[in-house]
């Protein structure tokens, strides 16, 4: 991304019209539902939602979006399990984007396998814009944007971190286009890195404050 993509904005500088700006654009089979003020659009399918149903102990008629919530919920109020845990139980093609209503928390994440493929960029007013639909990206975000990397996950907070290597750090490399512009980076994880900090365990593992 250029230079400006790297400096994310808060979450109080994304608000719920960005987030429904960017999930409506999406023309995949997707849902969106909302729960206790916390918004979720769901692409894609989940493979093993019937298994996470009967671990999560929700009713049958639970979808993909709303189980998206709960666990997100779950996560956040009580954090049992790390983020990247998680979402690694996650079996099938996804894309999701979740907005947080009490504190503003935006996030969005993409499955492993790239079947849902996903733009992402930032605004002339700041805000993060997240679509399947290029054409969209690029009319509000002009040359800052760029594939949303699989595997990874952003927070309106703590920003892009790869929950399929979550120890390993994320390096950007320009994408430069057929003018010679640099039109945005791609994140790969690099494998000769490794993370400092020790996995958070209880509590403190919640996908709230993952990446701090």
């Amino acid at each position: 991304m250029t230079h400006s993509t790297y400096h994310y904005p808060s979450s109080k500088d994304i608000t719920k019209s960005h987030f429904l700006s960017a999930a409506i654009e999406i023309t995949h089979f997707w849902l969106f539902c909302g729960l206790d003020n916390i918004y979720c659009a769901f692409m894609g399918s989940l493979d093993n939602l019937s298994m996470l149903i009967k671990q999560y102990g929700l009713s049958k008629g639970t979808n993909e979006a709303n189980f998206i919530i709960e666990a997100y919920r779950t996560l956040r109020d009580r954090g049992p399990y790390p983020v990247d845990q998680v979402l690694k139980e996650l079996d099938g093609s996804f894309g999701f984007v979740i907005y947080d209503n009490k504190d503003g928390t935006v996030f969005f994440a993409s499955d492993c396998n790239g079947k849902i493929g996903l733009f992402w960029g930032i605004a002339a007013d700041g805000s993060v814009v997240i679509s399947e639909k290029l054409e969209l990206i690029k009319a509000s975000c002009a040359k800052s944007f760029a594939p949303f990397p699989t595997g990874c996950l952003f927070h309106s907070e703590h920003g892009l971190m790869s929950y399929e290597h979550p120890m390993k750090k994320l390096k950007p490399i320009p994408r430069i286009d057929s003018e010679g512009v640099m039109c945005g980076a791609d994140f790969f994880v690099d494998s000769q890195s490794r993370k400092s900090m020790m996995p958070r365990v209880g509590s403190e593992a919640n996908w709230v404050n993952w990446g701090s």
